[in-house]
């Protein structure tokens, strides 16, 4: 812990004011004037908050700034916003330009010398990773879609944590172990679950594309009104060719997003209904963004499950009935 002290008593002598998003935050802030001498980790969605507090523990001051229903590709960070990253002994976030508008922030951050920051999913081998499109250069951001990738992540995760606070390595490094258990069971019952559901009807349509990941890992034609980010809008072509499909195919469900307001997926069905099949709402996923604090889907793993259960009982329903 002393290392820890030095290096925030180093940063606030050396830094002085940064600079950060248009506000001026003067770092002032020492051990002394904190509540507690803990290492604070700043992490951007809810889904690397709550890998961090897995792994960290009590260890850290972990602290999350996108919380239930709110859409990172369009997530404008607020001035406090600003204050606690640039407050931040670490930042945890995604990368791939999933946290568009926040970006600049974090780069600037991260040219102030003053913060280390992390982008987790930059972790992952590119040979891993989707593109946004053929022609694209850019990476499909949604990696947490895909368990496999999301253990990768965790222990980018864990790296950061045992650097952050090397004399808690062990503790740390125990803590790690028991969720990549986790995640890896958690894979395995997936896997389990989708088995059940028929080919002809192992299809997926969401608001927007967040699901690609998950469509390649676990054998599901993924179908998105949307493109990958939110920022990109369905046309009423976009609506009548998807409806077409789900007529012609008879897919009994669809599923509207946590993070997405339902009315493009409610376009969709009333479209389908015309075309004489009445396909059904199967449940709400989700994408972008956990669950609320508390309930099993504000956690990853509980995301996940809840994401997997909802799917594969809206396929089945018909079949089962």
């Amino acid at each position: 812990m002393d290392e820890l002290v030095s290096r925030r008593a180093l940063m606030a002598g050396a830094a002085g004011t940064l600079l950060l998003g248009g506000y001026s935050i003067s770092r002032t802030q020492n051990p002394a004037e904190r509540s507690h001498d803990l290492p604070v980790v700043t992490c951007t969605i809810g889904m690397i908050t709550d890998v961090a507090r897995n792994i960290g523990g009590d260890i850290f001051s972990i602290s999350g700034l996108m919380g239930p229903g709110i859409d990172p590709h369009l997530y404008k960070p607020s001035a406090g916003d600003i204050v606690r990253l640039g407050d931040a002994d670490l930042v945890l976030f995604n990368g791939l330009h999933l946290e568009g508008r926040l970006s600049e922030t974090l780069e600037d951050i991260h040219d102030s010398g003053t913060v280390v920051t992390r982008a987790v999913a930059e972790s992952i081998p590119t040979e891993n990773l989707l593109r946004t499109d053929e022609d694209s250069d850019a990476w499909d951001p949604h990696v947490w879609m895909d368990v496999s990738l999301w253990n990768t992540v965790a222990q980018a995760i864990t790296e950061e944590l045992i650097a952050l606070s090397p004399e808690n390595e062990a503790a740390i490094s125990d803590r790690a172990a028991v969720y990549l258990s986790r995640l890896e069971d958690l894979e395995e019952w997936v896997f389990s679950e989708f088995a059940r559901v028929p080919d002809d009807i192992r299809v997926l349509v969401t608001a927007h594309d967040a699901f690609n990941y998950f469509g390649r890992r676990y054998d599901i034609e993924v179908l998105g009104l949307q493109g990958l980010s939110t920022a990109t809008e369905a046309g009423a072509g976009d609506v009548q060719s998807l409806s077409e499909m789900l007529a012609e195919r008879k897919i009994p469900a669809i599923f509207v997003e946590s993070s997405i307001p339902p009315s493009t997926i409610e376009a969709v069905q009333a479209a389908t209904k015309s075309r004489g099949w009445d396909v059904q709402i199967g449940g709400e996923l989700y994408s972008d963004a956990m669950g609320a604090a508390g309930t099993p889907e504000g956690t990853y793993i509980g995301m996940v499950r809840h994401n997997v259960s909802t799917i594969v009982e809206a396929l089945l329903r018909d079949s089962q009935s």
